[in-house]
């Protein structure tokens, strides 16, 4: 919890209270349905927590913005985000129910009143968002292809345009060489001195 206290002040009571209750409500739902490996759950503020809240250092979410979180799992990114944004909307989708129940589950027991949940593949969700999230769930040209219908062109509320925002790990050369005249690209580095994040990348893409 004092990883998340070292880069994001000005947090309320209630919010710290609900980042201090996930380590145990993850531990205890991890050792019934895994959704975190064994050996990283220990690391569950930097590796997750922290992970998922790069987001909020490319973008303040206004008020009334709406997110979808692309295969969420146990719920990150958007737990983590949903806490941090109360007045944005998070609906969290992942085509593995038993991984949409820890992370409804989880959000229950902390009392978020900003997330929604939806046990589908993305394809099936028809409903548009101000923005798509995601970690590492699939390549990004997957990932583009299969959610760009659900950001809506209009509404436009944000310091970035609507789009897509995902976090993701090592090479991205590849990746992003079909997007690159539209693909931001940020170092989590920049952000977050711990070892993980040396090679932690997001890429923002405008989906206009």
């Amino acid at each position: 919890m004092d990883l998340i206290l070292k880069y994001f002040n000005g947090l309320s009571d209630q919010q710290i209270a609900q980042f201090s209750a996930l380590y145990e409500l993850y531990l205890d739902w991890n050792s019934k349905i895994n959704v975190i490996s064994r050996k990283d759950i220990e690391n569950l503020y930097e590796r997750h927590i922290l992970h998922s809240l790069a987001i909020a250092k490319i973008i303040q979410f206004r008020p009334e913005t709406t997110v979808m979180d692309v295969g969420t799992g146990g719920g990150f990114p958007g737990v983590p985000l949903a806490i941090f944004f109360p007045e944005v909307r998070f609906h969290l989708v992942d085509s593995i129910g038993k991984k949409i129940k820890v992370a409804t589950e989880v959000s229950n027991a902390i009392g978020l009143k900003n997330v929604t949940f939806r046990h589908c593949r993305v394809e099936e969700e028809k409903e548009k968002f101000d923005f798509v999230v995601s970690r590492a769930v699939m390549p990004l040209s997957d990932l583009v292809r299969l959610s760009q219908k659900n950001i809506q062109q209009k509404n436009q509320k944000n310091s970035l345009p609507n789009g897509l925002i995902c976090l993701k790990g090592g090479e991205l050369e590849h990746e992003i060489l079909p997007f690159k005249q539209r693909a931001t690209v940020y170092n989590l580095k920049d952000f977050f001195k711990e070892e993980f994040f040396l090679t932690k990348k997001a890429v923002y893409l405008p989906l206009l």
